[in-house]
């Protein structure tokens, strides 16, 4: 390989990093930025937060603090968790802009649509969590401990650890919000041609598996939180499978629609 050579391979890789370095500077700055908004509206977002435990208990939340930085942390962490939430459609667009230069029109295309379907879905899948779920769950955990005591009360009192009910919150609508990232992806595979409408039916029986499995992983050891996730994950797999089954059959039809122009 000639000088000229090494030196034309060369450029193209320094314009890559340079761009690559533009895109991070936008994320770093919009994180920075998120994180800072939501440090400073942590104790409005907690007061949010703790919204489902008052719906599933029936009463005003009472959590205690072990350590004396607890609601530091606790701010320090819903300012990550929201800086995470608020600038996730900003990073999708961000790699998007990355890769879009090395694609054809019509991928770019395809593309897009995915770029508001990904935000969308992962709020479906927070909302899902917020609204039913931790009131549900709550409300069961809640109930094996009610009548515990003589004269109708309670001997056992539940008061979480704020920065245990936060973890368990934040890792529920992390968890929620990535697992519905399901019918995307497999969307866009399906619309790239990685994956086909067969393929997807014939693994329905491997995916029912897969998804009581990731359920287990992601969600509390108990079978309430491990079925609210599995139920909608299975939808949406069936969803992924009629929307690939729809793209095929329309690209099916343009294909022929094109033959016959010929």
């Amino acid at each position: 390989m000639s000088q000229a050579d090494i030196d034309a391979t060369e450029a193209p890789l320094l314009d890559h990093l340079i761009e690559l370095r533009k895109r991070l500077i936008y994320c770093v700055i919009g994180l920075v930025l998120a994180f800072v908004l939501s440090f400073a509206f942590s104790t409005q977002i907690f007061n949010i937060l703790i919204l489902p435990f008052e719906w599933g208990t029936g009463a005003s939340a009472k959590l205690i603090q072990t350590q004396l930085l607890g609601f530091f942390l606790v701010k320090l962490k819903i300012g990550f968790f929201g800086a995470l939430f608020i600038t996730f459609p900003l990073i999708a667009i961000q790699i998007y802009r990355f890769v879009a230069p090395g694609l054809y029109s019509n991928e770019r295309n395809a593309f897009r649509p995915y770029l508001i379907a990904t935000p969308v879905f992962f709020v479906l899948g927070a909302c899902l969590v917020f609204f039913f779920l931790l009131p549900v769950a709550i409300r069961f955990f809640y109930s094996l401990i009610e009548g515990t005591g003589g004269g109708g009360q309670s001997a056992v009192e539940l008061m979480p650890d704020v920065l245990s009910y936060l973890d368990f919150v934040m890792m529920l609508i992390l968890a929620f919000g990535l697992c519905f990232q399901l019918p995307v992806i497999l969307t866009l595979l399906g619309q790239i041609g990685v994956l086909s409408y067969e393929q997807l039916k014939s693994g329905r029986k491997f995916a029912i598996v897969g998804v009581f499995i990731v359920a287990a992983v992601l969600t509390p050891p108990d079978p309430i939180s491990q079925i609210a996730m599995a139920v909608p994950l299975m939808a949406l797999y069936e969803v992924s499978v009629q929307a690939v089954r729809f793209l095929e059959s329309r690209r099916a039809a343009q294909a022929a629609k094109e033959a016959a122009a010929e």
